[in-house]
């Protein structure tokens, strides 16, 4: 039976699949052949999305490992402050409850802001500088191919066929094609996990006074308002409604919508213009009952999906993309087969209790936060207060939210593979 075509084949060309493959080529030279595989590839880069989204430290230390963080980072606006309210919609004053300095070592930001075009244009550009074969298709169907009963082990492989019409054959298939992904469906991996009912209203806004890299998080009764600051006057708004709500906000005209939005962001930066469209997701909360099937590894969003209240959905999933580099890197280097079982366990023994605590967190975090009433909200303003007179526990916050606690990948520290 022949050699695979690839090594390694991504099916999705987001952050996810893109920085795993930029990993790879960069660790493991040009005998290594990587694909990414996504209909998508190159709109996203030429400026169709107005996104922007939070990478935390640990993730900017992994995009400076792998040489992109220097070509988006004069783009990036960092958050050197974070401010936590719980209010109701119509008070005149919005308590200060908890604030964090935004570093989490001396002149390091525990996170920036950047839009998600840039970032991805610069990880498309670094992958075509390493020779990653980038396909304009998708993977529709797969088989398992393992060959002759005394073929060698590195024979065996997964068989692809991509949109295109073309087949390929590669040792690992990794689904980073998002929370509807077509690999994890055909794999036959079962999700659990619940929808809450609520939608986050995604948009942009421009206004008149200076953020200062001022992050704020407004916890209302229906769910959490973030401002979160993007360079230059503007920021980015994470708003979550009941999702019955939320249709008919995004059913507003401009005006009314307007109207909405400054009754939650007040007027402390001046007036406020929407730029770009507006945005509406379901949120809910799903983990992919295993992260792993034969010669299929799961990343992001095809892994597992948790509500944005801690910002840390994108985080998680780069955090999984460290993970599985390391696993697949070290795997090579020894001469063994990458997309073997074995070796695909030890990722998913990393990443699966790590991912779940983060869900089940941000879990109650939501259902603490998203609902109207006046014990629960005395009960979490005096937790509120108690953490912000205590330093220590604080930094501890930052460390954790920052993606710098625990069994931390090595890209994620800052370290080549």
């Amino acid at each position: 039976m022949p050699r695979p075509d690839l090594d390694v084949l991504v099916a999705g060309g987001g952050f996810a699949g893109l920085t795993l493959a930029v990993a790879l080529r960069q660790a493991l030279g040009q005998s290594f052949a990587v694909a990414v595989a996504d209909p998508g590839l190159g709109r996203t880069a030429a400026g169709d999305d107005e996104r922007a989204s939070a990478i935390v430290a640990s993730v900017r230390r992994l995009f400076e490992t792998l040489g992109v963080w220097n070509e988006v980072a004069d783009e990036a606006q960092p958050i050197l402050d974070m401010a936590v309210t719980d209010s109701r919609l119509g008070d005149a004053v919005r308590p200060t409850f908890l604030t964090f300095a935004g570093e989490v070592e001396p002149g390091e930001p525990f996170a920036h802001m950047i839009e998600n075009r840039i970032l991805v244009a610069a990880l498309t550009t670094k992958a075509r500088q390493l020779g990653v074969d980038l396909r304009s298709a998708a993977v529709t169907e797969f088989t398992l191919a393992t060959g002759a009963d005394d073929a060698p082990a590195d024979y065996y492989s997964i068989d692809a066929q991509l949109s295109d019409g073309e087949a390929v054959s590669a040792r690992l298939l990794v689904a980073a094609d998002g929370a509807r992904s077509t690999i994890r469906g055909k794999a036959g991996i079962a999700t659990h996990g619940w929808n809450y009912g609520q939608s986050a209203i995604v948009v942009n806004v421009a206004h008149e006074r200076d953020h200062q890299g001022r992050a704020e998080e407004h916890f209302l009764p229906a769910g959490p308002f973030a401002i979160l600051p993007l360079k230059g006057n503007r920021s980015s708004i994470v708003w979550t409604e009941a999702t019955a709500e939320a249709e008919r906000i995004m059913a507003m005209p401009d005006a009314e919508f307007n109207a909405e939005l400054e009754q939650r962001f007040k007027l402390h930066l001046g007036a406020i213009e929407v730029i770009g469209k507006r945005r509406a997701h379901p949120l809910g909360f799903f983990v992919a009952r295993a992260f792993i099937a034969e010669r299929i590894a799961l990343v992001g969003d095809a892994a597992h999906l948790i509500h944005p209240i801690a910002g840390q959905g994108l985080n998680m999933g780069l955090k999984d993309v460290a993970a599985l580099a390391e696993v697949v890197v070290d795997a090579a280097r020894l001469g063994l087969d990458p997309g073997a079982l074995d070796v695909l366990e030890r990722y998913q023994r990393w990443r699966r209790f790590d991912t779940m605590a983060m869900g089940v967190a941000t879990d109650g975090l939501n259902r603490l936060f998203s609902n109207r009433s006046d014990v629960l909200r005395f009960v979490r303003d005096v937790g509120l207060g108690l953490v912000d007179r205590l330093p220590a526990l604080k930094r501890l916050f930052i460390r954790e939210a920052a993606g710098l606690v625990g069994e931390v990948p090595k890209l994620l520290r800052g370290e080549a593979l």
